[in-house]
């Protein structure tokens, strides 16, 4: 029998246009939230769904900006610059007042709420947990890189133990190999458990990448006592 789809969900009571995905299972649920890249949306990220757990909620939120038809993105722009962590600000506000809806909307576990982000989502990710690491169980970075301006952060450990899977495209030309290495090292100076992977791909996820997140995941099921 197919999967179920992710159902849209854009109404007063929706703190960000989103797509979800609820398990059959009773819950509370373990629940990923997918963040998407730099003109991207609430469809895009679901080319990875194949990766996680089976019976575990997946949502996606549209990004806070929009910036053309039917994209997205976290914070705006400024050419030829690096966004820093104060940037991300207005997105972490928004994207926390979300999660913080989705125990009583969705029965997601609230013990249970990790990070998937792709190029600009990851650092979005990285973002939020830096903010409040007590809040997430693991985050995935796809083809991403770290905020600007985190020195606090790695002198307060902020990351400290959690769960990191980076995966990094040698050949990518939005997120250059030296920037997701840096990303990496800073990461791991956070004092998180990181699984860095380098890939021969560009701004992507190639097949031995995908086989290697659901790896990761399924890692993070057994850790969490999940199917």
């Amino acid at each position: 029998m197919p999967e179920t789809k992710p159902i849209f969900v854009d109404d007063e009571t929706a703190v960000l246009p989103h797509r979800i995905l609820k398990p059959e299972n009773p819950g509370p649920h373990p629940t990923i939230v997918m963040i998407h890249g730099h003109l991207g949306n609430e469809d895009v990220m679901w080319i990875f769904r194949q990766t996680l757990p089976k019976e575990w909620l997946v949502v996606a939120p549209r990004a806070i900006l929009q910036d053309g038809e039917n994209s997205f993105s976290w914070h705006p722009r400024q050419q030829g610059k690096w966004p820093s962590l104060g940037m991300f600000d207005t997105a972490v506000d928004k994207l926390l007042q979300f999660i913080d809806t989705l125990p009583e909307t969705y029965d997601a576990d609230p013990k249970q709420i990790y990070l998937m982000g792709f190029s600009q989502g990851a650092a979005t990710a990285f973002a939020l947990a830096i903010r409040e690491p007590e809040r997430f169980q693991g985050i995935a970075s796809l083809v991403g890189f770290m905020p600007q301006r985190v020195e606090d952060a790695i002198d307060n450990a902020r990351l400290a133990d959690l769960p990191v899977f980076m995966a990094v495209g040698t050949e990518d030309d939005r997120v250059p190999l030296e920037i997701a290495r840096e990303a990496g090292k800073a990461v791991r100076a956070m004092g998180a458990f990181l699984a860095y992977r380098e890939y021969d791909t560009g701004h992507k996820l190639n097949g031995d990448g995908m086989r290697k997140l659901k790896q990761w995941w399924v890692e993070r099921a057994a850790d969490a006592g999940q199917p």
